[in-house]
């Protein structure tokens, strides 16, 4: 049985006792609550990483369907469409296309600027386009009534970029060996353009 004297030093001592637990309390709230933001942080650097790629996948899409209307509107030339490189980053297109006939030189020299991201500027720059934009026009095959097959030039075109994270590296060979040693960041989308013939005849 406590004595009078024990009673308040009991007191004193539970009171420590209680002060130290609610420090401890606080101390585990505060490790779980930097847990929970450095994960709203890794969150927030991943949305942003999957925010840049969605945007160059749109910007590539409008370059790529641009040239395939040209093409497309211009059949009769189609082949002059052809690239032997990548147009885009690194290459020796003007930068002001208006001294160059209308046609398909013309329209690819269009196409390299807005492969660059001349469509949008800040203070001077391109900055409407992808990170090291390329683009590829390659023909799969030509047109040639002259066989009586009356088989339609194909034509593929293409766009390569670099994304900001590594993926599988992309069979289609625009852009190859730009974007890394192991090819692992670079985007490509592609599509068809078909020529029909009209002028052949089947015997």
């Amino acid at each position: 049985m406590l004595t009078a004297r024990q009673v308040p030093a009991l007191r004193r001592a539970t009171v420590r006792l209680q002060r130290g637990t609610s420090l401890i309390e606080v101390l585990v709230t505060l490790l779980i609550l930097a847990f929970g933001l450095l994960g709203v942080a890794g969150l927030q650097s991943k949305m942003g990483v999957a925010e840049m790629e969605s945007y160059q996948r749109s910007q590539a899409l409008v370059v790529l369907s641009d040239m395939a209307e040209r093409i497309s509107a211009n059949r009769d030339q189609a082949a002059s469409y052809v690239t032997t490189g990548p147009l885009g980053t690194g290459d020796a297109e003007p930068v002001a296309c208006t001294g160059i006939a209308v046609g398909p030189d013309r329209d690819l020299c269009e196409w390299s600027n807005a492969l660059k991201g001349a469509a949008e500027q800040k203070l001077a720059a391109n900055v409407g386009g992808m990170i090291g934009a390329r683009g590829c026009v390659t023909e799969i095959r030509a047109s040639n009534p002259a066989t009586g097959v009356c088989a339609p030039g194909i034509y593929q075109v293409a766009v390569a970029w670099q994304g900001t994270n590594r993926t599988v590296a992309s069979t289609l060979v625009c852009g190859r060996g730009q974007y890394g040693a192991d090819d692992s960041y670079r985007r490509v989308l592609a599509t068809t353009v078909s020529i029909p013939t009209t002028s052949c005849q089947l015997h």
